[in-house]
């Protein structure tokens, strides 16, 4: 039983997203990331020697699947986003953006974290910008309630 729902309901959300693109040898990997939706594009951290952004430069093919779930609430919403990727240098106000939506206010960021991994201004950073080809949406939060979708409380 498909249920399609806008993907601003997943999108908007600071979730866990996997990022799946092709190995030289045509074998699929997959990585976690976090993401920030903006201008009709998806787009994820990479770095110059980051093992996605170096598959992502020799076969921009990809796909990425953000899960939405809550057991208890009974909600669970699948997002998938297919096309081709682009890695783009770092921009810092757009990675900021990205950090604020999963770390909360600046003030409160942890400065190792922010110094020692995220390196916000580090020559060497990359984005992953994925405006996607596709994108399919399938709601399943009806799992505990159906046959009604269950619904977050606003």
């Amino acid at each position: 039983m498909k249920s399609p729902f806008d993907p601003r309901l997943v999108l908007e959300r600071p979730l866990m997203a996997n990022l799946a693109t092709v190995a030289a040898d045509g074998t699929p990997r997959n990585a976690p990331v976090w993401y920030q939706w903006e201008d009709d594009a998806l787009w994820m951290l990479g770095g110059k020697d980051n093992a996605s952004t170096r598959r992502l430069a020799e076969n921009p093919a990809c796909a990425v699947e953000i899960v939405d779930y809550d057991n208890p609430a009974g909600i669970l919403r699948h997002l998938g986003l297919r096309g081709r990727a682009e890695v783009h240098p770092m921009n810092p106000d757009l990675f900021r953006r990205l950090l604020q939506r999963y770390l909360g206010a600046p003030d409160g960021w942890n400065p190792w974290f922010i110094d020692t991994i995220a390196r916000i201004d580090d020559p060497a950073g990359r984005l992953i910008r994925l405006a996607p080809d596709s994108i399919f949406t399938n709601d399943v939060s009806f799992f505990r309630t159906g046959p009604d979708l269950a619904t977050r409380p606003d």
